[in-house]
This record gives structure tokens, C-alpha cells and sequence, in this order.
């Protein structure tokens, strides 16, 4: 099994053949604006057998972008519909309605819940959501080698039920941009990061037992600069810091062999 990096929070496994992505985005700017479409993003390099999603705020859960590389009728795995009303779900609105609009055949999964899709074994573990909105996190497997996402988590207390059932990890992806939240459908804001910041996210590679450590959900080359919405300044230097030997920076549209 081989890894890739697709920018932001994107990632691609390739086993036996089969593709399947994680989070793949190609255009953020619906709620990025400013953002420069197709600067920063790889797309995968072929047809891809099945996503998923951990969540789907619009800089996680692309329709659009995933109906250009799925092969027909491929699950797209992803968690539950938010609670409350379309207030309570400002974030996740229009991920729902584009996924609808391509007539992709999304499936919810819940929490700790397996599936097979072609080589690969996935399985939905905790995660937590900055915003409130449901989220999962994913561990993948095949030929022997495991793979654990980790969307835009904060830090948590189930990173030790998960390392239970299912560490060592080969490669961890993890949120590590700490950014810190003020939207105006959650007031009053909140001064602490709604996603983990290097050190947490090197902290839980640590727990996890992660061999290789990647930190995601940010963009050196087009780093987000919005209202209400504040980042480490440099989540790569920090990254490499905190975790030390296990930290493994890989640039966009970069692989890492899981077999060597």
C-alpha cells in the first residue's frame, strides 16, 4: 500500500490496484474566499474506487470534485446528518445539498463501524468536531499495513481506544494548523484552536503509535487569511518540533511506499 498527499486535508491510498481517497477537495473557495482553485491540490491519479469523508463542512466534502474521479456508483462513506436545524447546520448545508445535486451514492457510517471496499478495510472511529457538527475519524487497512485520518479533529480522549483496537500505525494524517474559530453562527467565539495545533497532533501520533506522523489541514502555499479564522504560523516547523523522528512532511501530490 502506497499514501499521497492531495493538499489541505486530501489523501490518496492506492493497494492492489484500487483507489481510495480521504477528504479530497479540489475547490475550497465556496468557503475560503480568496482561495486560488487548484493552487495547493493534487487530484488522484486515477479513477478512484471509493471516498470518505470525515465531515462535511465544504473544505472536507467536495461533490463536485469527487463525481469527476469516482467510478460509477462508488460509496462515498460519511457520518451522520448534523442535529437541530439549518441554523444549527449553517457548516454543512451545502456539502448536503451537492451531494445530492451529483447523485453520489453516499452512506452513512457510524462510530467503530467497519466496511470492505475492494483491498481496503475501513473503519469509522471517534472523533470531535470544532464546530459542533458530526464528525468521524478514519483507520484504513490493506496488505498488511494501516492507515489512520484525522479530518480536522480536536484533541480528544479516545485516541487510547483506538490505539488499543488498532495500533501500531504505518502513517497517521493529522490536523495540526490549530486554528482558531470565530463564525457568526457561534457566538460568543471561542479562544481555543476547534482543530488540534502541532503539538497535540504530535501528541497523538505518539498515543496512536504512528511510525510515520503527516500533518494536514494546511496550506503552505496559499495559507488561509480570513475574518474569524486564525492559524499557527507555521504548522510544518512545529510539527517536525513536537514529534520528533515520527514526523514525516510530505508535499502535495507526494507519495510515501508503506511496503519499503
Amino acid at each position: 500500500m502506497r499514501v499521497r498527499r492531495l493538499g489541505w486535508a486530501g489523501v490518496e491510498i492506492e493497494a492492489r490496484g484500487e483507489r481510495l481517497v480521504i477528504d479530497y477537495v479540489k475547490d475550497v473557495s465556496p468557503l475560503f474566499t480568496g482561495w486560488r482553485p487548484g493552487i495547493g491540490l493534487a487530484q488522484p491519479d486515477g479513477e478512484v474506487s471509493a471516498a470518505l469523508v470525515t465531515h462535511l463542512h465544504r473544505d472536507h466534502t467536495d461533490a463536485t470534485a469527487l463525481a469527476e474521479v469516482l467510478t460509477p456508483r462508488a460509496p462515498v462513506l460519511r457520518p451522520a446528518r448534523g442535529y437541530g436545524d439549518d441554523v444549527d447546520n449553517v457548516a454543512t448545508l451545502l456539502s448536503e445539498r451537492e451531494l445530492v445535486e451529483h447523485d453520489l451514492a453516499a452512506q452513512v457510517v457510524d462510530t467503530w463501524e467497519m466496511r470492505q471496499v475492494g483491498p481496503f478495510e475501513v473503519t469509522a472511529v471517534p472523533s470531535i468536531d470544532g464546530l459542533g457538527d458530526p464528525q468521524l475519524n478514519w483507520v484504513v487497512e490493506a496488505d498488511g499495513q494501516r492507515v489512520f485520518h484525522g479530518g480536522d479533529t480536536m484533541f480528544h480522549g479516545w485516541w487510547w481506544l483506538v490505539a488499543r483496537r488498532f495500533s501500531p500505525f504505518d502513517v497517521a494524517f493529522l490536523p495540526a494548523n490549530g486554528a482558531v474559530v470565530d463564525a457568526p453562527h457561534l457566538q460568543p467565539p471561542s479562544p481555543v484552536a476547534a482543530a488540534m495545533d502541532p503539538l497535540q497532533a504530535a501528541a497523538a501520533a505518539k498515543i496512536l503509535g504512528a511510525w510515520h506522523a503527516v500533518p494536514i489541514h494546511y496550506e503552505m502555499e496559499q495559507p488561509v487569511k480570513l475574518p474569524g479564522y486564525v492559524e499557527v504560523a507555521d504548522p510544518e516547523k512545529e510539527f517536525r518540533e513536537h514529534a520528533g523522528p515520527r514526523a514525516q512532511v510530505l508535499k502535495v501530490g507526494e507519495w510515501l511506499d508503506l511496503a519499503a
